[in-house]
């Protein structure tokens, strides 16, 4: 099976690497220094809880032609990026799409491709880049499929990840998956700006812990009416004692250890745009149910430094393309 992965950031390389040690034809799209650092000494990464640097040389692209024919393509860009890509994939021979990450429009980006085969996945994968290697945590999990009432991929999905150590997570509704997924993890998002980046800052903090679950659940009751399932399914009962019980241990140890730091703020730091993006993208969801958030609000008022200032940025430097996507909402 011959795979790209478009895109070289943290996510990408991580999935480039996975695939490349379970004996896959991959290759990865890069470019500029990075793409030549790849080239040159191989793909490193630094995995969190191994002693050893790992090193893959993996065949690197720096351009996808239309006659470039993969039997699939992942997509690793940031959710703010997925636009520029999609005139390049349409006019590719490859039928089979994966975006990989972030995403409140996966129906709308999905009818964008109506001639490809599209799928969508969460890898729990975090870290930052460094200029010569990628210092990652790769938990090799996957949660991936494709939009609810579509034909199944499981097989195809099976067959991508076959040899490999990755769990995979077949998820057949990933539309609401994701949705999901940003009102669980925005929140967070905010404390990180609410403390610039440093979450020990609120170590121990039960009563700001108990905001962030209080606006998570706000989002999930939105969700809920805009008639979305809550996935995964263990979130059913997120307005249950248990659940509450579940995240606020998750809280402390993220507070309190440096997995806060790569697992959630180095992410949100480097991609203001994109959480920005994210949080005004699912208010419209949240809006047009008539939903009420005000904890989800106080917190959002709390990290206004970041987004605020992001969206000036994304209005002056993505202009057109803003003003098209809200005005289509």
């Amino acid at each position: 099976m011959k795979i790209l992965v478009f895109g070289a950031g943290v996510l990408g390389c991580n999935l480039a690497r996975d695939l490349f040690k379970a004996k896959k034809d991959v290759t990865i799209f890069a470019r500029g220094k990075w793409a030549e650092e790849i080239k040159s000494n191989g793909l490193r990464i630094k995995d969190k809880f191994k002693p050893r640097m790992s090193v893959s040389h993996i065949p690197v692209i720096t351009e996808l032609v239309p006659d470039d024919q993969y039997d699939v393509i992942f997509i690793t860009l940031r959710y703010t990026q997925l636009e520029s890509i999609l005139d390049i994939l349409r006019s590719n021979k490859t039928k089979n799409i994966v975006f990989v990450g972030n995403n409140v429009h996966a129906k709308d980006l999905s009818e964008k491709l109506p001639e490809k085969n599209v799928l969508f996945a969460f890898a729990s994968s975090a870290g930052h880049r460094e200029p010569n290697y990628v210092d990652s945590i790769d938990l090799k999990k996957i949660t991936i499929g494709q939009l609810k009432d579509s034909q199944s991929n499981e097989q195809f999905i099976k067959q991508i990840f076959e040899g490999s150590k990755c769990k995979i997570t077949y998820e057949p509704n990933m539309e609401d998956y994701l949705l999901c997924h940003a009102a669980f993890v925005l929140p967070i998002v905010f404390a990180c700006y609410k403390t610039d980046g440093n979450l020990k800052k609120i170590k121990g903090n039960k009563a700001y812990f108990n905001k962030i679950i209080d606006a998570n659940i706000e989002g999930y009751k939105a969700i809920r009416n805009a008639g979305h399932a809550i996935l995964p399914k263990e979130d059913e009962i997120f307005e249950s004692p248990k659940y509450r019980k579940t995240c606020l241990r998750f809280f402390k140890l993220i507070c309190a250890t440096s997995l806060g730091k790569i697992c959630a703020s180095d992410h949100a730091m480097n991609a203001i745009e994109e959480m920005s993006s994210l949080n005004r993208d699912l208010k419209l969801l949240f809006d047009k149910t008539d939903a009420k958030y005000p904890v989800w609000e106080e917190l959002e008022n709390d990290a206004k430094r970041y987004l605020k200032w992001n969206i000036q940025v994304c209005l002056l430097g993505c202009g057109c393309y803003l003003i098209n996507h809200l005005g289509s909402n």
